[in-house]
């Protein structure tokens, strides 16, 4: 993958902490490849049960992943909430913790989707989380020409 000089996609593995992901970018990068995206997806933690969400969205890792390189760190709340209901808050959520954009599973009908119905939103929920996130983008990026 890394020798094809394609785009690439990393989703962190909901196994794998900061340290594991950036070395996955090195591998990447070493190919001369430097056309790489950084997914947060969750992680999951120890000794799990049934909990609400799939996984802990891991938002305190975007900055920290930024800190550490140059490449975009976006964020997938569908996948590591597992739930429609979570998707907004934790949209937004992500992007005041500056992540550079969203991977957010949406379908006209969730309940009709061959697989991950209950991680959709609808077209109409999606519009509503582009415009909040967007609002917040703008502030964040006020803020951060004060400071």
């Amino acid at each position: 993958m890394a020798k094809k000089n394609k785009p690439v996609l990393y989703k962190k593995h909901f196994g794998a902490g900061v340290e594991e992901l950036l070395s996955f970018d090195e591998y990447i990068a070493a190919e001369d490849n430097k056309d790489i995206i950084l997914c947060e997806r969750g992680i999951l933690p120890a000794g799990k049960v049934k909990y609400y969400t799939r996984y802990i969205f891991d938002l305190a890792s975007v900055p920290a992943i930024q800190k550490e390189t140059h490449l975009p760190v976006i964020a997938d709340p569908s996948h590591a909430t597992g739930q429609r209901d979570l998707i907004f808050n934790m949209s937004c959520a992500a992007i005041a913790a500056r992540a550079c954009d969203l991977m957010v599973e949406a379908h006209c009908s969730p309940a009709e989707a061959l697989a991950d119905g209950q991680q959709m939103i609808t077209s109409m929920n999606f519009k509503e989380v582009i415009s909040a996130c967007q609002k917040i983008s703008k502030l964040i990026a006020s803020v951060d020409k004060r400071l």
